[in-house]
């Protein structure tokens, strides 16, 4: 124990020592984070290294350490044999971030330096073992580590967006963990943790709102790796069925940001490593909190998560599973707080919008299949008519090879109405007319268009070498009661 207090006040002090003098040097050689009043909502360019005081602090803890004449110095050297493993890769990936605040590294590259260090971290010994009290192969140990590495850096990447935050909850994880090392009897995890949690007390001294420097990427890359590497060692000396689940709870609010991050974008459509607005603490920004009580709120969101899992830890396998269901349901409900309009918007489409549209792609296939093999115009026309009125569109017109055709007999009834018309070759069209107030709901109007588009005018050109068109002015009807709409003037454009 005296050598655990050792490194946590060692790390403690340096960190409150070399964390000004870091920003100072940082500001004379404009190593600055530059505010845009949009992701950036600092008020002025602020030094974003506070990585590098980290890193100094916990190897300096650990030299200091062992310098000191202590009686268990052989059996502290022993445990920190585990520890200095893990200093090539540590180095790999603070490496990378630093480069990424100096010289902005391209997406790519900075997965490949997080890539490098986790499959260093691997060989180093940090591996994943087995997933719910089942063993893992050699090759899923490798995989399911890397990702685990790789996802854990990125997640402290992407939470530090307000003073203090990242620092704060990597803290909270920090402590978490070297609880459940002590409580496990676990000395090279508390080892490991010790310092780490003592460099974030001292560094959140100037990064807590209003905050003087940040960690950077070089900060947040280093705290997401040893966190994740430290998870992984967690789970190797839990013994229960979901002793996986603990570290991760510890580390949920990252690892939720991430999650949700990659959800949004994919279905927004956008590329997963932009950055946007829509992360959780800008969410609670927009909501009116201020940045200081945003960070409180999360510290005790973290707060939540650390007590779960290490309840979770001591109970082992009696009432875990309960555990871990409802931390599953109180994420939920955080994640409806937030009012994420990409979530919104896919619940309604699964519930209401899935099956119409699927449906509606199954009589868009009927259709192509239909127009390629009719063998008239007047064939190809029923084919639209049909698929038109299955998509629910109201009425349609058409020229098809200079023959005129129609869904219903003109009329101008009252209300308003919407029209697409679709110019073919040859002055051929394909005209669609929809009620405002139609009982039925179009679906997939563009694809009809783009299939229409894509197949029908060489249909038609192939109808006319091989069998001779009658073209006249007069409109062939097809009745149906489902289609009765303002009808269009075949001669003029809508």
């Amino acid at each position: 124990m005296y050598s655990l207090s050792i490194l946590t006040t060692t790390a403690f002090l340096l960190s409150l020592l070399l964390t000004p003098l870091m920003r100072d040097w940082s500001i004379r050689l404009g190593l600055v984070d530059h505010p845009d009043q949009k992701r950036k909502l600092h008020a002025a360019a602020t030094p974003r290294t506070g990585g590098v005081a980290i890193l100094a602090s916990y190897l300096g803890a650990y030299a200091l350490l062992l310098l000191l004449p202590l009686n268990g110095s052989g059996f502290i050297e022993e445990h920190l044999a585990a520890v200095w493993r893990l200093m090539p890769p540590v180095a790999a990936i603070f490496v990378t971030g630093l480069l990424d605040d100096w010289l902005s590294l391209r997406p790519w590259q900075k997965l490949a330096g997080e890539a490098a260090a986790a499959v260093w971290a691997y060989a180093a010994g940090v591996r994943i073992l087995a997933v719910g009290g089942h063993a893992t192969t050699p090759w899923c140990s490798f995989l399911l580590t890397a990702a685990w590495l790789i996802l854990c850096s990125n997640a402290f990447n992407l939470i530090d967006g307000i003073d203090g935050l990242a620092a704060g909850v990597g803290l909270a994880a920090t402590l978490t963990t070297f609880v459940a090392g002590i409580l496990h009897g676990d000395i090279t995890l508390g080892l490991a943790t010790a310092p780490l949690a003592g460099c974030l007390i001292g560094f959140l001294r100037y990064n807590f709102n209003p905050a003087s420097i940040f960690l950077g990427d070089s900060g947040s890359l280093l705290i997401g790796f040893l966190l994740g590497s430290y998870a992984v060692i967690w789970s190797q000396k839990s013994a229960t069925m979901l002793g996986v689940a603990a570290p991760a709870m510890a580390l949920a609010l990252p690892l939720l940001e991430v999650g949700l991050s990659i959800l949004r974008r994919f279905l927004r459509n956008e590329p997963i490593f932009n950055g946007d607005r829509g992360h959780i603490h800008h969410r609670l920004l927009d909501r009116g909190f201020t940045p200081r009580r945003t960070a409180l709120l999360l510290y005790g969101v973290c707060g939540l998560g650390a007590t779960l899992s290490l309840v979770e830890c001591v109970m082992r396998n009696r009432f875990a599973g309960v555990v871990v269901a409802l931390f599953g349901a109180g994420a939920w409900i955080g994640v409806r707080f937030l009012g994420y309009v990409e979530f919104e918007a896919a619940r309604s489409f699964l519930w209401r919008g899935l099956r119409p549209t699927l449906s509606g792609h199954v009589k868009l296939k009927l259709l192509e299949r239909s127009l390629l093999s009719a063998a008239n115009i007047e064939q190809c026309w029923l084919a639209l008519e049909r698929a038109a009125r299955s998509l629910g569109y109201s009425h349609m017109n058409a020229r098809l090879a200079g023959v005129p055709f129609a869904t219903a007999p003109e009329h101008s009834p009252n209300g308003a109405f919407w029209q697409m018309r679709l110019n073919l070759p040859g002055k051929d069209y394909v005209n669609v007319t929809q009620r405002e107030r139609s009982e039925e709901r179009p679906v997939l109007l563009i694809p009809f268009v783009e299939l229409v588009s894509r197949v029908l005018p060489g249909k038609l050109a192939q109808l006319e070498a091989t069998q001779p068109v009658f073209r006249n002015s007069s409109t062939r009807t097809v009745m149906s009661s489902d289609c009765a709409a303002p009808s269009v003037n075949t001669a003029t454009a809508s």
